[in-house]
């Protein structure tokens, strides 16, 4: 009997040796995949809508531009730049690490690449002095503002104007403009901007949602001009989308909160 119950503790010990070396190896591809390929996100406002509403899921691609210390897990500061260091195209959908905050992830799209003059004027978008051209496409009721950290600010669902916008290069997407009237309480007026010239290395960046997004436009918020060594990478696909109307733990309603339509919805 005794070699017996030798072999079976012997089984069971080396059960719990392959159950240790599948999670340890299981974590360590979770680790890798997530430092070198890709990284799911959250959108938890509005900045970007209609392209990327709140509760949105993104994948993004993190070997896109190179990599730099904010492509790793905690951003550890052992080296600066990017390698290899690749370009974004004008009008990617990119999430980065802003200047002046880059414990948060931001997502924007690129308007200006390094070199390049930005200007908003009346409500209108320039670059390099010529107006980017844009069409009507209709009515969209903004009720982005729900999500707001101050509950008091939301007063309901905000009628925007939906544009075409098509950038140089021949990237067109939609944005939307609450309104193209001036700032007169004599605050920043974000329809009516100074000249910014992108430094070299830099990316100017904006939200879709014009009038809803803290963006390069204000130089003294935490985003301003963005080094290329603080992007992530290029946002790709929505993997996943939830409407957020309901408490989470209400799970009967978790069905119809659900926005299908936009599961695995490529992001353009």
């Amino acid at each position: 009997m005794a070699p017996n119950k030798r072999k079976q503790a012997d089984g069971g010990g080396n059960a719990f040796v392959e159950f240790v070396k599948t999670i340890f190896w299981a974590g360590l591809i979770a680790v890798l995949i997530h430092s070198f390929w890709f990284e799911p996100f959250y959108i938890p406002s509005g900045s970007m809508v209609p392209t990327l509403l709140v509760g949105d899921y993104l994948v993004v691609n993190k070997y896109a531009y190179g990599y730099s210390h904010y492509s790793f897990p905690f951003a550890p500061d052992f080296f600066s730049g990017r390698w290899p260091a690749r370009m974004p195209k004008r009008g990617a959908v990119v999430v980065f690490r802003p200047p002046g905050d880059p414990s948060e992830d931001f997502v924007k799209r690129v308007i200006g690449l390094p070199g390049d003059t930005i200007q908003v004027t009346g409500g209108q978008l320039y670059i390099d002095g010529k107006i980017v051209p844009r069409s009507f496409v209709g009515t969209y009721s903004d009720d982005s503002d729900r999500f707001s950290e101050n509950p008091a600010y939301y007063t309901g669902p905000v009628l925007a104007r939906d544009y075409r916008e098509s950038l140089p290069g021949g990237k067109v997407h939609n944005i939307l403009k609450r309104t193209n009237a001036p700032v007169t309480d004599g605050g920043f007026d974000p329809n009516n901007t100074p000249v910014y010239t992108v430094p070299a290395g830099d990316l100017f960046m904006m939200g879709d949602n014009r009038d809803d997004s803290e963006d390069s436009r204000y130089m003294d918020g935490p985003v301003g001009y963005v080094p290329l060594e603080n992007l992530v990478g290029p946002a790709t696909m929505i993997f996943f989308s939830i409407n957020l109307q309901h408490p989470f733990w209400e799970i009967w309603y978790w069905p119809f909160e659900i926005r299908w339509d936009r599961m695995f919805k490529t992001i353009s």
